[in-house]
């Protein structure tokens, strides 16, 4: 088969370029001219210059084409322009499928994010038939996803082949934007001193992230959503993961629920100032909550993990290591 990837540039991108490759699939992969490609120095891929906002060149970037998959996409949420986001996420997967009906690829496969599914009143986890249920203002990234699985669903209506994957929280060595990755540099850095909160998280490696996309153009069932994840953890469990695997005291200072609204409120005023800080207010608002997810559809229909998180961890860690991170 022969495959465009949006967004190969990027973590996740890279790593399914990688993956396609050693599936024998070819790759092509579309990138701005100013796009960094360290990413994917040593993978073999067929570069083609555009944007996900340009029609003309999505066309031509999916011609011939049998899969596209569309990973392209704002996800660095708390340091982005909401409208900017909005854009390149909702009119660009848009863009997206129309070019690949046009050009005649048999299936786009769309990354979507498990921010866009909800979260459960009772804390329990959450699988795909849980509709997004938090304040869009407040939390702009998941509802742009949202809208962008209605551009895909619509697409699907009208006879298009596609398929949505919704990854957690994903881990492992390459991700250059530190998008999850400031959970390894903060223990570190802190150790003992990271603030804990009582929520909980879902997490996936990268790697499994790229082979469960294959697996979704392979055997995914059209119009689908399936969230991609290896593992739930409290917060105080994954920060111990982390904290055991660094080298450092595990962080043990509880941030009770009451005083994350002020701390919220404190970083909103922080980020009016224009100073950076390392998570956004909603983030900081979420942390007493369990963001969990069950995996137990794509599990079954799609693939089971390859890779637990103490080793995702661990690989992670060592690749910041290598490049002078931590």
């Amino acid at each position: 088969m022969k495959a465009l990837v949006t967004g190969g540039t990027g973590f996740v991108g890279s790593h399914l370029v990688r993956a396609l490759n050693a599936a024998g699939h070819s790759v092509r992969v579309l990138h701005r001219p100013s796009s960094r490609l360290d990413a994917l120095a040593g993978a073999g891929y067929e570069s083609v210059l555009g944007d996900i906002l340009d029609d003309n060149s999505l066309r031509a970037a999916c011609d011939g084409c049998d899969w596209v998959f569309h990973v392209a996409a704002v996800a660095d949420y708390w340091r982005a322009d909401v409208a900017r986001l909005m854009k390149a996420n909702v009119e660009g997967t848009r863009l997206v499928l129309h070019a690949a009906h046009v050009a005649g690829v048999k299936r786009v496969v769309f990354t979507s994010s498990a921010a866009a599914v909800g979260i459960r009143a009772d804390g329990q986890p959450a699988d795909e038939s849980v509709p997004f249920n938090l304040p869009p203002k407040r939390f702009p990234y998941g509802y742009s996803k949202v809208l962008a699985e209605q551009e895909v669903r619509e697409a699907v209506a009208t006879g298009q082949d596609a398929v949505i994957v919704n990854p957690v929280i994903v881990m492992g060595p390459g991700d250059l934007n530190m998008i999850s990755g400031s959970y390894i540099t903060q223990v570190k850095r802190f150790g003992p001193l990271v603030p804990v909160t009582s929520g909980g998280i879902s997490v996936i490696d990268v790697r499994d992230v790229a082979r469960m996309h294959l697996a979704a153009a392979e055997r995914g069932r059209t119009g689908e959503r399936y969230i991609l994840g290896v593992a739930n953890y409290t917060h105080r469990d994954w920060l111990a993961l982390i904290a055991d695997v660094v080298g450092v005291r595990r962080p043990f200072l509880p941030a009770p629920n009451w005083a994350l609204p002020p701390v919220a409120a404190a970083v909103d005023l922080a980020r009016r100032f224009g100073l950076s800080t390392p998570v956004d207010s909603n983030q900081v608002r979420l942390g007493g909550r369990f963001i969990t997810f069950d995996f137990s559809k794509a599990w079954a229909e799609l693939a089971r993990p390859e890779i637990d998180m103490r080793q995702s961890v661990r690989d992670t860690y060592e690749w910041y290591r290598a490049r002078g991170y931590v």
